[in-house]
């Protein structure tokens, strides 16, 4: 009898197991189909709507408030006004960064710039690049300008030459030699009305400049060097707009195309102040100092200068930051020599506190780009030098201007042979 009961508690024990299993299997499909998402999960559907529904009551009840909307309006401004005063930071500091940046890596960037690395090759076969790119022109800076050019120029090359009434018979000596010489891509810049007329009655093609109070005032009245430091300013149009130009100061003769002549594998080919092989080209000037003992010789290299009345600039970067930079200086420092300027900054390297330029320079021929100083010192003294011909004269070392270039058209276009025979070697004064 015990063990009757003891077998039925068990089984009912067991019924009671597997009901409560049963049930609470039943009750996880009916909580699987209700809440997929889980019971305690933060994002079921129905919770997810239900907390919408009272965010957007509170929501709605808060801007309700006329003062919470001035306030909200109010934060929104100054966030505005702090997001704005950011990004001029940034701004600012990229802009350092920047500037710091320039002078690093300076010489990968322009070989990744004008083209792709190479190996250096055999000994005594390696050149290094000497032409700079030109730059895209740009016709927006001067279409004026720029119209007039196409028709002046050839092949983008021209000689220009600034001109005001004061050098009204220099000029007529001048033009009047181009033509002979058969050029026709030349230009006067004409500082006033006087020369336009002039030009424009001589047939000469001519170009004068918008009215500019601080190019005026000095174009009317200046003298020769002043006038001459207004070049620098005036000829960046023409080298942005894509020429290269030969600048040319009308106390010259052609005897010869000049654009015959050049070499073009560099930033500016200038005629040189030197007279011989060594001034001309440079040399090792040595400097003695006896106090230092054995240390006595130091050895300098000396060029002499290049003449800021004629060259040829093409249209590069470097040239432009040339002229920039001369005429920049020229306008602080008023009593400043314009040719002083010009070979300062084109031939000082960089140092301490001072970015030097980086330009490809070119001495001209100086028996064919000839100065004065070479042609009344040497050579119409020497019979083998005065049978050549060179392709212009220059007239830059002497005053008695007018006089001089009467005389080399007599001897040079005329072949007079004792026209250069009465001037001294220098000046009377």
């Amino acid at each position: 009898m015990a063990v009757l009961r003891r077998e039925k508690g068990q089984s009912l024990q067991g019924s009671r197991i597997a009901v409560a299993i049963l049930i609470g299997v039943l009750l996880g499909c009916v909580f699987a189909v209700f809440y997929p998402h889980g019971f305690f999960s933060s994002n079921p559907t129905g919770s997810h709507r239900r907390i919408a529904s009272s965010n957007l009551q509170t929501g709605l009840s808060s801007c309700e408030s006329p003062e919470r909307i001035k306030m909200v309006k109010a934060d929104i401004v100054l966030i505005s006004e702090k997001n704005a005063e950011m990004k001029k930071q940034v701004r600012e500091l990229n802009e350092k960064l920047q500037l710091a940046e320039q002078g690093q890596d300076h010489a990968q960037k322009q070989v990744l710039l004008l083209g792709k690395q190479q190996k250096a090759g055999p000994f005594g076969t390696v050149k290094g690049l000497r032409t700079n790119p030109t730059v895209v022109p740009d016709e927006s800076v001067n279409p004026r300008l720029a119209k007039l050019l196409e028709e002046v120029a050839v092949r983008k090359e021209l000689i220009v030459a600034l001109a005001n009434s004061n050098v009204k018979t220099m000029l007529e000596v001048w033009f009047a030699n181009i033509k002979k010489a058969g050029i026709r891509n030349y230009l006067v810049v004409a500082l006033d009305d006087h020369i336009v007329d002039f030009c424009k009655s001589n047939d000469v093609p001519v170009y004068k400049r918008d009215p500019d109070s601080g190019i005026d005032s000095v174009a009317r009245t200046g003298g020769n060097h002043a006038v001459s430091g207004l070049k620098f300013r005036i000829l960046r149009e023409f080298l942005q707009l894509g020429y290269s130009v030969l600048l040319s100061d009308v106390d010259i003769i052609y005897l010869q195309n000049p654009f015959d002549h050049l070499y073009r594998d560099s930033d500016v080919e200038s005629m040189s102040d030197g007279h011989d092989n060594m001034t001309a080209y440079g040399f090792d000037d040595v400097f003695n100092e006896p106090a230092m003992g054995w240390a006595r010789y130091a050895h300098t290299m000396r060029i002499w200068v290049y003449n800021s009345g004629f060259f040829y600039i093409r249209p590069t970067l470097p040239s432009i930051e040339l002229l920039d930079r001369v005429a920049g200086r020229l306008s602080r420092e008023p009593n400043s020599w314009d040719q002083a300027v010009f070979n300062e900054e084109l031939f000082s390297p960089s140092h301490p506190g001072y970015d030097g330029l980086h330009a490809a320079k070119r001495t001209m021929d100086m028996f064919l780009f000839m100065n004065s100083k070479v042609l009344f010192k040497t050579v119409r003294k020497d019979p083998a030098l005065k049978t050549l011909k060179p392709v212009i004269v220059h007239v830059n070392y002497h005053p008695d201007k007018l006089r001089r270039m009467q005389a080399v058209v007599e001897f040079y276009v005329n072949g007079k042979q004792d026209a250069l025979d009465p001037f001294p070697d220098g000046s009377d004064w």
